[in-house]
């Protein structure tokens, strides 16, 4: 892994694809900005969930091609690509082998049948899925609201519901009167006014459950029958890790992503893999730590690294054990202590973060934002919880939207804004912000919307008022708009910063990190490498920062 800064951004954030932001990563105001780039998983055959629901591996072709691949290769940017292992999309060949064939399919048990999974474990309900007692589900912590099941009807007509941790939508066409033709025994009259009913209420949202059949209930049970074996699916289908075919396909696509040019792979909700009754299914221990060590010598055998995607508190010390397996991490910590630092002067606990991982060697890639949000979970017991609480109510104030994890105690676990709104919309704090991020250990990775200095898309709602939270934080720019948006001073001098980070000699390869508190609302850190040497010294109180290198050539 070089130390360079890493992009971070969807094929189209910048231009209506990847080549249109080749283009843009080729001007002389981006040249050293960037010596990586992490594209999100729309460059992949995908439907749902920004992505995160992959149908294929394949190039979506509206947003790449190899040739850019190639490009970027060109311009000494390496790849790191989205591996999403916990689910594939319902579309994809493997689910619909098994909508196909159902019992039949070589895949049936590639995902996991929720009855399977549960059996004697639970009550069957009159809806064809067991509900586990409640010693069995307890402990469970959960992404979304309700059962993570999606109830699919099989060749034989049967409903079976499958682990559906994250998003689904179900949809059902529209229908005419030939289709009721025979489920009404060949009555036009009785097709024609019942089509044009259900299509009403199809309108209205309704299921075929929900529907009103006076008039028709002669007919309700073969027409609702032929309803649902025409329903549609979206959805994230959780794979069986416990299936060999499952670790067949980890490493075809593994092979796949090493043949793009990627050089590491982010392990998306790994830690969401290991399933078993009674457990909290999110970071089964020691289980988890052995698929990771299971994937990380696949991963190697195509010459790839693993950043594994590990969303736990500060607290729980789970980055302490990547580090002990070797592995890198992602700093999901600094987002909330440098917005508390700012917020407060007070630089006592980003201070000891860096501290912590000067002597600890902890290997780490940092941030501020990114596509999911601002971590705020994740900073318990590094900040204290009141500390945690009074910015997740000061970032309400500032545009914030909750996202909360479901279960026994319902909590905030990330904001949904910009990290420009985050910062109240200030530059001068954004600059600084950045400037310390580049200076912290560890690798950068720079979300495109805060280099472009983004504010909140309000407007994405009205658009579409069932759009997910996060997508206050995804606002895509036109080509144009982006190299408009490039001449923005804030913007200038991020591009100057990045290009000091990534080509100072003191930050090269093998160069080694000091922090020091001169008191309690500053920090200086300084990098080194030989005689070269970079140093920031910040004032989080006055939000002032000075950078003076051994060239006496600083941004």
């Amino acid at each position: 892994m070089n130390n360079g800064a890493m992009l971070n951004a969807y094929p189209d954030s910048m231009g209506a694809n990847l080549h249109e932001m080749v283009q843009l990563l080729q001007l002389p105001e981006m040249k050293d900005a960037f010596r990586s780039f992490y594209i999100l998983p729309t460059v992949f055959n995908s439907d749902l969930d920004g992505g995160f629901s992959v149908i294929t591996y394949d190039l979506c072709r509206s947003k790449a091609g190899e040739e850019d691949l190639q490009a970027l290769n060109r311009l000494g940017i390496d790849l790191t690509f989205d591996f999403i292992l916990n689910h594939l999309s319902v579309l994809s060949p493997q689910f619909r082998d098994v909508l196909r064939r159902g019992d039949q399919s070589e895949y049936r048990d590639f995902f996991i049948d929720w009855n399977r999974f549960w059996q004697g474990c639970g009550q069957m309900t009159k809806e064809g899925w067991i509900a586990p007692d409640p010693d069995q589900w307890a402990s469970m912590t959960l992404r979304k609201n309700g059962w993570p099941l999606l109830m699919v009807r099989f060749p034989d007509g049967r409903d079976v519901p499958y682990w559906n941790t994250f998003y689904q939508q179900v949809t059902y066409p529209p229908v005419d009167a030939f289709d009721l033709l025979d489920a009404v025994e060949n009555r036009y009259d009785a097709a024609s006014a019942l089509s044009e009913r259900i299509n009403e209420q199809l309108k209205q949202g309704l299921t075929p459950a929900q529907m009103d059949w006076t008039g028709y209930e002669a007919y309700q049970e073969p027409v609702q029958s032929l309803l649902e074996s025409r329903r549609h699916y979206l959805g994230q289908m959780d794979v069986n890790v416990q299936h060999p075919l499952v670790w067949q396909w980890y490493d075809q696509v593994m092979g796949q992503l090493a043949a793009y040019g990627a050089v590491m792979i982010r392990l998306d909700a790994f830690t969401r893999l290991h399933k078993a009754p009674a457990r909290v299914n999110f970071m089964n221990e020691p289980e988890t730590w052995d698929i990771l060590q299971r994937l990380r010598a696949m991963a190697a055998s195509h010459g790839l690294e693993v950043l594994p995607e590990i969303h736990a508190t500060y607290a729980s010390g789970n980055y302490r054990h990547l580090t002990d397996l070797g592995c890198i991490t992602y700093d999901y910590f600094l987002p909330a202590l440098l917005l508390d630092a700012l917020d407060t002067g007070d630089s006592r606990y980003l201070y000891a973060w860096a501290r912590e991982q000067i002597d600890d060697g902890l290997s780490v890639i940092n941030m501020l934002g990114c596509h999911d949000g601002i971590p705020m979970r994740d900073a318990r017991g590094i900040l204290p919880n009141e500390r945690v609480d009074a910015l997740t109510e000061r970032l309400v104030t500032r545009g914030g939207r909750r996202k909360m994890i479901h279960g026994a105690k319902p909590e905030t676990y990330q904001m949904d804004i910009t990290y420009y709104n985050a910062l109240g919309c200030d530059d001068q704090k954004l600059l600084m912000a950045r400037a310390v991020q580049l200076f912290m250990p560890g690798k950068p990775q720079v979300w495109y919307l805060d280099l472009l200095a983004g504010a909140n898309d309000e407007e994405v709602f009205r658009r579409d008022p069932t759009a997910d939270n996060r997508e206050i934080n995804r606002t895509s720019f036109t080509k144009e708009e982006a190299e408009q948006r490039l001449k923005l001073p804030v913007v200038r001098d991020q591009l100057k910063l990045l290009a000091f980070r990534n080509t100072h000699p003191a930050f090269g390869e093998g160069a080694k990190v000091e922090a020091e508190q001169p008191s309690d609302h500053t920090i200086r850190l300084t990098w080194r490498k030989g005689d070269a040497w970079a140093s920031l010294d910040a004032d989080l109180r006055q939000v002032r920062w000075e950078i003076t290198g051994s060239d006496g050539v600083c941004p």
